[in-house]
């Protein structure tokens, strides 16, 4: 993925701004399993997964609850801990080998400083109504399914159903079952 699609994909922006999101984003590699944001740290970046797949969860006694799952071509970040710069609920981890290109948040406010153009970002930070719509109690179990598969189908080809389960909160029989319907 260009930077330029990175781009296309949050608004309309110059090569100017493409320039300055170069210079100021960092492209990483993460191993299987390297943790990216540990639980009660404060999330100071943006995430663009360039490949890779990376899940958020909370750990409750030895559980993990999945929060978020995320896979490539999307943005990553704790919205909570970023936006309110306080400590993280949850912990963000590679679920694969993974690169990222990261852009923290004093180098997000440089943008913007240099260019306006870079306020279109907000619209990511819009990103949690996806969940609240998935996780609205009304939905029925083959409805959360139906709704990943449109838009996120990746999901379900990237992580076992048992992690997925707990993201859309159904048991995993339960999830089973409805793969089998689907």
């Amino acid at each position: 993925m260009t930077t330029q699609e990175i781009l296309d994909g949050v608004g309309q922006f110059t090569s100017f701004d493409k320039q300055l999101f170069e210079k100021h984003t960092v492209r990483k590699s993460l191993t299987k399993n390297e943790v990216l944001l540990n639980e009660g740290e404060i999330c100071q970046s943006f995430y663009y997964i360039l490949s890779g797949s990376f899940s958020q969860f909370q750990t409750q006694d030895i559980d993990e609850i999945i929060i978020d799952l995320h896979t490539e071509n999307e943005w990553m970040f704790n919205q909570q801990s970023l936006t309110a710069q306080a400590p993280s609920t949850t912990t963000i981890k590679a679920f694969s080998k993974s690169t990222i290109l990261e852009l923290s948040l004093s180098n997000f406010h440089c943008l913007c400083a240099q260019s306006q153009s870079f306020l279109q970002f907000g619209k990511i930070l819009n990103q949690s109504a996806n969940r609240t719509f998935l996780f609205d109690n009304s939905l029925k179990p083959n409805e959360k399914y139906n709704y990943i598969n449109k838009v996120k189908p990746q999901l379900t080809t990237v992580f076992p159903v048992k992690m997925i389960a707990s993201y859309l909160k159904i048991a995993p029989e339960t999830l089973s079952r409805v793969r089998a319907n689907y």
